[in-house]
């Protein structure tokens, strides 16, 4: 089975594992096997025949070895973990870019991944991919492509990780083409609600945090858009969510949002990520009454992961002669915007007597790289959903210190096995680090406390219940619907 890494990736990092896991050049996607629809057809329906497995369809809007990122890791490791199922039958299906973007057979839009016959690339055109509503105006895509592999691929569910950049709308005609196959939707941000990049964080001076959407809030943050076409965009996106049987919220914080939003409560549950964690872990050195001053941030140098922040509170700790050390690992800091580049290197420059810039990671190097920290620092300024680095450092056995609100706060429990500070407060923050780092027995403390992390095994079975339900209800309807026309029928 191919293996796949994270990487918090520079641009070479992506061509990298792109071409390590497709194993193609790496100026392109490469010479992966492509295989026709009717190629593709055989397939399917040679290998369903006598088959005892039922099938589970996973779409996702990207592949990790394309792009890497927190949904597209989580897809592939659920996916690769319900391989080993004895009811199901996983397959995966993600969007790989233009068809344009490498050498594809005219009339041919999907690729086989890594000689894995259940994993296709999906190339779409984005040039009029409508991101306001987050639907594909062009049709050929679903009534061709994507239609005659859902007739040749007949799962018994379907269950989608991501729209974006495929479109809203391919959830209609999943519904048209199969009537009767359930559709489960895991929520992975806030996109449907916050035209902002589903961050939920206002565009105005301060970008405070948000907490719910109207017209005239959205208004506000894009007064190039009239309040009444967000009344549109609303109205267009839970449309096609109301075709979906079962929603799946990582987060408790992201439920209620979604709730509030409009998503039925019966139609939504929790569930958190199962993550499928390297089997080593971080060693700590007994080195009792040893000042815990190593700090750690692992992710992506954005402006909502509030990197700024942090580097603030360690130039104040460097004033204050605190002895702490911060190792920041994370990288992209060149594709943001130039003011916040700036902004970054001269704090960068104003701490490098306490900050040493690492840059990426892979992600099955953590272990070794949590070995030499003693606290994980999650700053983000936005609510965040279920953070995987989160998740990592508690396997790791490293406390998390982290912003108090949204699902950081949720996943994180102060006092607990971490600490919380005031999110966007640099002062709180390095008031917090100097506590932490002050005090080896708050250490030990808080690491007693991490709980075990929810494992993808455990996640798969959960996820096995929640599809054997759902198909048997849609089963049920359906014979239901059955007989009343059968009576109907007859009386008349």
């Amino acid at each position: 089975m191919p293996k796949y890494e994270q990487y918090v990736t520079e641009r070479d990092l992506e061509l990298k594992e792109a071409h390590e896991r497709v194993r193609l050049p790496s100026h392109r996607l490469g010479h992966a096997l492509t295989w026709p629809l009717r190629r593709m057809k055989k397939l399917f329906v040679s290998s369903s025949n006598g088959r005892a497995k039922k099938r589970v369809l996973y779409i996702c809007h990207n592949h990790p070895s394309v792009k890497p990122g927190g949904a597209e890791i989580y897809a592939l490791e659920l996916y690769e973990a319900v391989r080993q199922s004895d009811e199901f039958e996983p397959w995966l299906l993600a969007r790989g870019g233009s068809p344009d973007s490498i050498q594809m057979p005219p009339g041919t839009c999907l690729r086989m991944i890594a000689d894995d016959p259940n994993q296709y690339l999906f190339f779409t055109d984005l040039s009029g991919f409508d991101f306001f509503y987050g639907t594909s105006p062009e049709q050929s895509i679903y009534t061709k492509c994507l239609r005659e592999f859902l007739s040749a691929c007949q799962p018994d569910i379907v269950h989608i990780q991501h729209t974006h950049l495929i479109g809203y709308n391919v959830l209609r005609h999943i519904k048209d083409l199969l009537p009767t196959t359930p559709i489960v939707y895991t929520l992975h941000e806030y996109l449907p609600i916050c035209l902002h990049c589903g961050q939920m964080t206002r565009t105005t001076l301060g970008n405070e945090n948000c907490l719910e959407a109207s017209p005239r809030r959205c208004n506000e943050c894009f007064p190039q858009i009239p309040p009444q076409q967000f009344v549109l965009r609303k109205q267009s996106t839970q449309a096609h969510f109301s075709l979906v049987d079962l929603f799946l919220a990582p987060s408790q914080f992201l439920l209620e949002r979604y709730v509030d939003w409009g998503i039925p409560r019966e139609k939504i549950r929790f569930e958190d990520y199962g993550r499928r964690l390297s089997p080593g872990r971080a060693r700590t050195a007994r080195e009792n009454g040893r000042q815990r001053n190593r700090i750690g941030y692992f992710g992506q140098v954005t402006p909502f992961k509030g990197v700024d922040v942090l580097l603030k509170a360690m130039k104040i700790l460097g004033e204050e002669g605190c002895d702490v050390h911060l190792w920041l690992h994370g990288a992209n800091l060149e594709f943001q915007e130039q003011e916040f580049q700036n902004e970054l290197r001269e704090l960068l420059a104003a701490t490098k007597q306490n900050v040493t810039m690492v840059g990426a990671y892979v992600n099955s190097n953590l272990p070794k790289l949590m070995e030499e920290i003693d606290w994980v620092v999650v700053p983000s300024i936005w609510w965040e959903n279920s953070p995987l680095v989160i998740q990592e450092a508690f396997h790791n056995g490293r406390p998390v210190i982290c912003s108090n609100i949204g699902a950081m706060a949720e996943k994180v429990r102060d006092g607990i096995d971490g600490l919380h500070f005031g999110v966007r407060d640099p002062l709180s923050l390095a008031q917090v680090i100097r506590c932490a780092s002050e005090s080896p027995k708050l250490w030990q403390t808080l690491r007693r406390g991490i709980s075990d992390v929810y494992r993808i095994k455990d996640h798969v079975t959960t996820l096995t219940d929640i599809y054997r339900t759902l198909i048997a209800k849609k089963l049920s309807d359906a014979l239901i619907l059955e007989k009343t026309s059968v009576d109907l029928g007859q009386a008349g």
